[in-house]
């Protein structure tokens, strides 16, 4: 399964995400950010690669629906509710993630 974790700026919080799971035996997974400033921007081609999208906040959500609507049509795009309070690799933030990930994984 192909899993996409987004955030505004892709620094801290979807770069945590893909950083613990990079090496999960059953999953690809990358990283994105919706900023304009993002280290990786969201594009269409991540859209259509991904089975499963997690986005840190509704406003994530929000944002690459609105932007690519034929694209996200058919996705699951869950929402961990996860603020933009922690730093890169931040110990809560891992146990966070960790949490409101497990279900799906």
């Amino acid at each position: 399964m192909n899993i996409l974790f987004i955030c505004s700026r892709n620094k801290w919080r979807s770069a945590t995400a893909e950083n613990i799971y990079k090496t999960h035996p059953d999953h690809q997974v990358r990283s994105a950010g919706t900023a304009p400033s993002a280290r990786i921007k969201i594009n269409e081609k991540l859209i259509i690669w991904a089975d499963l999208i997690f986005v840190m906040e509704k406003k994530h959500k929000q944002r690459i629906i609105e932007r690519f609507p034929e694209e996200t049509a058919d996705k699951e795009i869950i929402t961990l509710h996860i603020p933009d309070d922690y730093q890169y690799m931040d110990e809560e933030l891992i146990e966070e993630l960790n949490a409101r990930v497990a279900d799906y994984l």
